[in-house]
């Protein structure tokens, strides 16, 4: 093979073992970071204690996030709490507790700079990959040997190139456009492949929408998804206190894509994924109508302060409709408290909004919104397979902030460029 120029997974994997990594090559990969949550950390530590490791590749790099069930819903859960805890306090390792938010939003707040290579007990710890990072989901036992060796083992993967041009009208949004690919590309469409996101709308895009993104790239398969760093991300991670850690990573010219996509926002409507796939996706004309009991805005996909701020926007000065509660969930403690500064707490919990703790909140399923026998939830997740949300017997439906916001007033799916 003519061994050309590099996609940004082959330039991060070859620069930070310095080695030439191309796509199908068997590497050992060195990491920057390696994280779990209280749902895959607890098997990870006990194989850990199983293979009797005590000592620990680097206490700095390696974290533990309670997010998925926090506050801890029953005993069970609990103890899963405290053996995260204990082995924290024993090893050293970086804890994050009760309330301090999601793993993948506090990774990009406070860890990931482009160029690093992430690893996490979770799929879409992809969502770092939006500042410049390789960052992919593993098994627990993966996460366990990596916390000792401090590498992983991985086949580099071919890249998709994503291109997005165009400007999305007023009402649709970021969320829209990744489900739109998902539901073109298909739920196995880009299995074992990196995303590489691009094109004139993505180059303006925010931090914030760019998470979403990537985040949702392994809704195709994808092993990663990948947006190269630029002024935007620079002034995001300046905002987070580590400007200095912003490097210039970016795709060679030449670089070789396995497929290449292109798409285009300007004729995009709000787009809605159906139950029991996110590849089952309708436009709002083709979907509204349908009656709803709960609207959840919140997780690692969609619970960032923009989000906050566009539901906010749509909320002001009106009720949530009486037949359907509404569940808000910033995704970390940064999130909450700017969104109280900037007095969208109020306007949600005035229209009768409910606002829980930074966390996952009913995404896994485990507590804070489970939902009964036939119910419908529209939803900013990222996944809306049956018996998501704790009931294989109820509907999960996945929006934007935007249409979740107009349906929580109008108690069925509604497109948001009718109210905002």
């Amino acid at each position: 093979m003519n061994r050309l120029g590099k996609t940004l997974s082959e330039k991060i994997l070859s620069a930070r073992n310095k080695i030439e990594a191309y796509s199908d090559d068997m590497i050992v990969t060195k990491i920057d970071y390696v994280a779990a949550h209280d749902g895959s950390g607890p098997l990870a530590i006990r194989l850990l204690k199983e293979m009797d490791f005590t000592r620990v590749w680097s206490p700095r790099k390696t974290l533990f996030f309670l997010d998925h069930a926090a506050p801890a819903s029953r005993k069970e859960l609990a103890n899963e709490h405290k053996l995260i805890r204990e082995f924290c306090r024993t090893s050293g390792a970086q804890f994050s507790d009760v309330g301090e938010g999601i793993i993948h939003q506090e990774l990009v707040e406070k860890y990931v700079s482009p160029g690093n290579v992430i690893i996490g007990g979770d799929s879409h710890t992809c969502t770092s990959g939006a500042l410049g990072a390789f960052a992919t989901g593993v098994g627990s036992t993966d996460v366990s040997i990596a916390i000792v060796l401090g590498k992983t083992w991985l086949r580099v993967p071919e890249t998709y190139k994503i291109v997005i041009n165009g400007k999305f009208d007023d009402g649709v949004y970021p969320k829209d456009m990744i489900l739109h690919i998902i539901g073109k590309l298909g739920a196995d469409g880009a299995i074992y492949k990196s995303l590489e996101f691009t094109g004139e709308n993505v180059k303006t895009m925010t931090m914030d929408s760019r998470f979403t993104l990537t985040n949702m790239a392994v809704e195709t398969g994808a092993k990663a998804g990948l947006i190269e760093s630029d002024e935007i991300t620079e002034h995001y991670l300046r905002s987070m206190g580590r400007g200095k850690f912003c490097n210039d990573i970016k795709a060679d010219v030449d670089a070789q894509y396995a497929q290449t996509f292109e798409f285009d926002a300007s004729n995009l409507p709000p787009i809605v994924s159906l139950p029991h796939s996110v590849d089952n996706t309708k436009t709002i004309e083709e979907a509204e109508g349908i009656e709803v009991d709960q609207v959840f805005v919140g997780t690692c996909t969609n619970g960032r302060i923009e989000d906050l701020r566009i539901v906010a926007r749509i909320l002001k000065n009106r009720k949530v409709h009486p037949k359907v509660r509404l569940i808000v969930i910033p995704a970390s403690r940064r999130i909450y408290l700017e969104a109280l500064k900037e007095g969208i707490i109020e306007t949600i919990v005035d229209s009768r909004g409910v606002v829980l703790s930074p966390g996952c909140g009913p995404c896994a399923g485990v507590h804070q919104g489970i939902l009964g026998e036939g119910e419908v939830c529209v939803s900013t997740q990222n996944r809306n397979f049956k018996g998501r949300m704790g009931n294989p017997d109820a509907e999960i439906y996945l929006t934007s902030p935007a249409t979740a916001a107009a349906t929580a007033l109008t108690g069925e799916l509604s497109d948001p460029r009718d109210v905002i």
